[in-house]
């Protein structure tokens, strides 16, 4: 689904696309749309990661324990495994949605959901290693990292 057809990169003649010490207007809106696309879903999924750990964290258990976040980790999960089911079997999600929808709004919502999602895919295609890998590179630096930054932050 084209949301601008009348700038479809495809609809403009090859001899006007291209104006020799100008910028293709035609490939600036193309990146403007997909930009917007992914604000829009980035703001949206921002949104609901605040509002819905706030709410979760306001419960007895989520003393003990950071609840809120792993709600949103786990629901972003599902999300992300849910739509892009419906978007390979069921529902054809144009280039535009799925910026909004995967990039957009569950980037913000949560990157642990593309983490998990891209892992497993690794795990699927028999390249375990690199699966293994992947998370303990990903989570071995990433304490790492934070542990640098707080000390870095607190000298």
């Amino acid at each position: 689904m084209n949301i601008l057809p009348w700038i479809a990169p495809e609809s403009v003649p090859e001899s006007s696309r291209i104006v020799p010490g100008r910028a293709d207007p035609v490939r600036w809106l193309a990146v403007l749309l997909k930009l917007l696309c992914v604000a829009l879903g980035g703001m949206c999924g921002a949104s609901g990661r605040f509002l819905l750990s706030s709410w979760v964290s306001r419960s007895q258990l989520a003393s003990a324990w950071p609840l809120g976040t792993a709600s949103v980790n786990i629901l972003g999960c599902f999300l992300f495994g849910l739509i892009w089911a419906l978007g390979e079997q069921k529902v054809r999600l144009g280039p535009e949605l799925r910026l909004a929808v995967f990039t957009g709004f569950l980037g913000s919502f949560t990157t642990f959901s593309t983490y998990v999602f891209e892992s497993t895919e690794l795990f699927n295609d028999g390249r375990t290693l690199a699966a293994f890998g992947g998370l303990m590179l990903q989570n071995g630096l990433g304490f790492a990292c934070l542990a640098l930054g707080l000390a870095l932050g607190r000298i």
